[in-house]
């Protein structure tokens, strides 16, 4: 059985991701996020990913890279390795992005550490079919609003949006699973949850051409 981690990122892929790693019997020891120095994520706000990582029962890691990020991503990487005693590393990573080489594979790639891309180039029905059978609850917390109306944020890619979804994906040529930047995903449940998260209220924010789910704090 090999020791892994899971990039985490509190999105539909990365909770996948997880299930098929357990499902293949690798050991998920800790869920980590590689973050920039204070990070603000408009999609995978922070305080979410914890109460995520709690509900499964798994540490969550939040690691800080720096430029150059090339050698950040290595050096991190090297540290959880020696410390977590790893055997790899699981993505949710389903595709290139504009054509570029796998980031996290080139980084392991020194350090003798398998990544394990359980989506990779899979079909995207075939993905989101996935999404549904597992039981995998996810809100839509970001748009490109290019490409989906500001309506979408919060919606639950239940059935009926991910048919919706797919059809629009169809006509307008992007990616169904929004591999490149469509849009962005929160799970609040799935399998290993101990329970469901609940969104308390929330507003639509914008940001440019991003719309995205801002919870209210007060």
């Amino acid at each position: 059985m090999s020791r892994v981690i899971v990039l985490w990122s509190g999105g539909k892929d990365a909770m996948q991701a997880l299930c098929h790693a357990r499902q293949a019997g690798h050991q998920v020891v800790a869920l980590a996020t590689f973050a920039p120095p204070s990070p603000r994520f408009l999609a995978h706000p922070l305080s979410q990913v914890r109460r995520q990582a709690a509900a499964l029962g798994l540490p969550h890691l939040l690691v800080t890279i720096e430029a150059p990020f090339d050698l950040g991503y290595e050096q991190a990487l090297a540290k959880l390795k020696e410390e977590w005693r790893l055997d790899g590393v699981v993505t949710g990573d389903i595709d290139s992005v504009a054509g570029a080489p796998n980031w996290i594979r080139e980084r392991c790639r020194p350090l003798g550490l398998t990544v394990h891309t359980p989506l990779w180039q899979q079909p995207r029905e075939a993905l989101l079919a996935d999404l549904l059978a597992r039981g995998i609850v996810a809100h839509l917390s970001c748009v490109d609003t290019d490409v989906l109306t500001p309506e979408w944020v919060g919606r639950v890619l239940d059935q009926g949006a991910l048919a919706e979804l797919q059809q629009l994906a169809s006509a307008r040529g992007f990616d169904a699973c929004g591999e490149q930047g469509e849009y962005h995903t929160m799970v609040t449940d799935g399998p290993g949850f101990a329970a469901p998260l609940v969104l308390g209220r929330w507003q639509v924010a914008r940001q440019e051409r991003l719309a995205y789910l801002l919870e209210d704090e007060g």
